[in-house]
């Protein structure tokens, strides 16, 4: 009896060798799908996600697209991402005397994304109302400490612009 139970177990430890070889096997065959980076670069990054990144507007490469409504954040299982609004600017005597309150922008005033949370599953692109928001592309990020991967998205997008053009600085 208790040597009946061991060829049993040894069966199916010898089943499961089999098939794990099997798919070992079909896989060996098929052609190689890593890249040895430096050596080889990537050709097509259509399908990768980096981190987020903020879409500028099209007549203002300076201001992003995003109107802080706030959805990304909500819609972010992880809760990455912080969207701070701009605050109305006071009020001219004028507009005091004629009872108009002054409009606060729509852009953002900080957007912040905290990548060490982040899960790159793309709940924020996709509840994104205005399509202000994109994966990045950059498959070279590295840092030494967390604080490398927290990113004020709004400062990231200005930074990008070439220097003339850039007014922030």
């Amino acid at each position: 009896m208790y040597r009946l139970e061991e060829i049993k177990r040894a069966a199916q430890g010898m089943w499961s060798l089999i098939a794990g070889l099997n798919i070992t096997g079909k896989y060996f065959l098929q052609p190689n799908v890593t890249i040895h980076y430096p050596r080889q670069e990537v050709d097509n990054l259509a399908t990768f996600r980096g981190h987020i990144e903020l879409i500028p507007e099209d007549g203002d490469p300076l201001t992003p697209r995003c109107i802080s409504c706030g959805t990304c954040a909500k819609a972010c299982p992880s809760g990455c991402i912080t969207v701070t609004k701009q605050k109305a600017p006071a009020p001219t005597p004028e507009e005091v005397e004629q009872g108009i309150k002054p409009k606060a922008p729509k852009d953002p005033e900080t957007f912040r994304l905290d990548f060490t949370l982040c899960s790159l599953c793309g709940q924020c692109v996709m509840s994104c109302p205005a399509d202000a928001i994109k994966f990045s592309q950059n498959i070279n990020i590295a840092g030494y400490s967390r604080q490398d991967f927290y990113f004020d998205l709004v400062a990231r997008l200005r930074s990008r612009l070439p220097k003339h053009i850039n007014k922030a600085e």
